[in-house]
């Protein structure tokens, strides 16, 4: 019995590391802060409206395409939040910086400067390791001028590379992210400056 009990400690020991859960990789969509693209003042104010997500891809771990019917679950890399709120906060960073105008989103919108309210429904989100990631989103910007409203609808489909390994997603996810703001922002500005209702691609 005495030898029994050092034997099973040894071994209870050599069998705790193999038991260990997977560390825990973090990802964002928001980039790294920066100076201001576009220095001058903006005569609207921007009011991002909440991001629809399909329900399969809107949670914190990344999903990731495995074929063409298929799609895996990956545990150990996650958003730092569900992927609606990681793609609302990344825009709103990059809409501002961009334009230089006033983020009225979810506080009390100014009566003083029109307000460009966006919305943006999200129809696929897919990751393909190793090979390209791509987004297939609708959005729409509406201005609100006392009692005029006016709306544009526009739609951005765009494909970004990911060659190499799982790092690489998250790389061409916050490129597809920026892609989209500027796409949004070059609209917003061309329609405000020229009366140009146009989509800016």
């Amino acid at each position: 019995m005495r030898l029994i009990l050092p034997l099973l400690s040894v071994i209870t020991v050599l069998t705790l590391p193999a038991c260990r859960s997977p560390q825990v990789r973090y990802h964002t969509l928001v980039p790294p802060a920066a100076g201001a693209v576009y220095p001058h003042p903006t005569p609207f104010a921007i009011d991002l409206l909440p991001v629809d997500v399909p329900a399969q891809v809107d949670r914190q771990q990344v999903v990731i395409r495995t074929g063409q019917d298929s799609a895996m679950i990956l545990d150990s890399d996650r958003w730092l939040s569900p992927l609606s709120d990681e793609i609302h906060t990344a825009l709103s960073s990059l809409l501002v910086q961009r334009s230089g105008a006033q983020n009225a989103s979810g506080q009390p919108l100014p009566r003083d400067i029109p307000v460009l309210r966006i919305r943006m429904q999200i129809r696929r989100f897919d990751s393909w390791p190793g090979q390209f990631v791509s987004l297939d989103a609708d959005w729409s910007l509406t201005v609100k001028n006392g009692d005029k409203h006016l709306k544009l609808s526009c739609r951005s489909q765009l494909t970004e590379r990911a060659a190499g390994d799982n790092a690489r997603l998250f790389s061409a996810w916050q490129t597809i992210i920026e892609r989209v703001a500027t796409q949004m922002t070059e609209t917003a500005r061309q329609w405000q400056q020229h009366g140009n209702m146009a989509c800016q691609s």
